[in-house]
């Protein structure tokens, strides 16, 4: 089955409740094992990547990450594709329900048209590597003006046999109210989707903004490798 395919055959209503409801959700098995470990294999490759990240250098976390250049790779490229087309349409749904006057084109190419026509010309996706004591601190992947509300991770390696600890966390920051956190562990092959930076939420006049950040807890023990799939274009 195509990349395409199993996109289109993820479980979409569900995906998308979670989405309003929770600020993300769960596609499992989108990656085959045999394209998560090529994935991995091609970290070290330096033609595929513009930019390394130290991410201590920055006060980011330990670790690193690195970009990919244009032409992005085939499953690169398909991924951010066809994923995209099924999450314009909640995104349009949050900017209508918060009453902001901003809405996305159903195609990416129409997004990425627009990020270049205001200087964000450089691609974002990124595969991410940590090691024994490696993790992520909490941030939002914003790049620039322009940017739409929603990512997607896809995890490379195994939790439990690859790797301990290291789990994937989203802050909830709900107004006057202290922070929730979600802690989740995805398994290999699996793709991950959330809010890039808030999500709405209902209460009792209407809906607001719930902000979220998202981050990586530490790794006790092995190597864990990411995909991140941004959307839009960085300045």
């Amino acid at each position: 089955m195509n990349m395409k395919d199993r996109i289109g055959q993820a479980d979409w209503h569900n995906i998308t409740a979670s989405l309003h409801e929770k600020g993300y959700g769960l596609a499992p098995q989108i990656l085959t094992e045999e394209e998560c470990r090529q994935l991995i294999a091609q970290y070290e490759d330096a033609s595929l990547y513009r930019k390394t990240i130290i991410m201590e250098h920055h006060k980011y976390g330990r670790g690193e990450y690195k970009y990919f250049q244009y032409p992005l790779p085939g499953i690169i490229q398909n991924l951010r594709e066809a994923i995209y087309p099924q999450l314009a349409p909640v995104a349009n749904n949050w900017m209508d329900v918060l009453n902001i006057k901003k809405q996305f084109p159903p195609g990416l190419d129409s997004l990425l048209e627009h990020c270049h026509a205001n200087g964000q010309n450089r691609p974002t996706p990124l595969i991410l590597k940590y090691a024994r004591g490696g993790y992520n601190a909490l941030h939002q992947d914003l790049y620039g003006d322009i940017y739409f509300p929603m990512q997607a991770v896809l995890f490379l390696s195994r939790p439990g046999e690859d790797y301990t600890g290291g789990e994937f966390v989203l802050i909830e920051q709900t107004p006057r109210a202290q922070s929730r956190a979600i802690v989740l562990n995805p398994g290999q092959g699996d793709m991950l989707l959330f809010t890039t930076n808030f999500r709405p939420a209902k209460g009792a006049k209407g809906y607001h903004r719930v902000n979220m950040k998202h981050g990586v807890s530490e790794l006790t023990e092995g190597s864990r490798y990411t995909l991140g799939i941004i959307f839009h274009d960085a300045a």
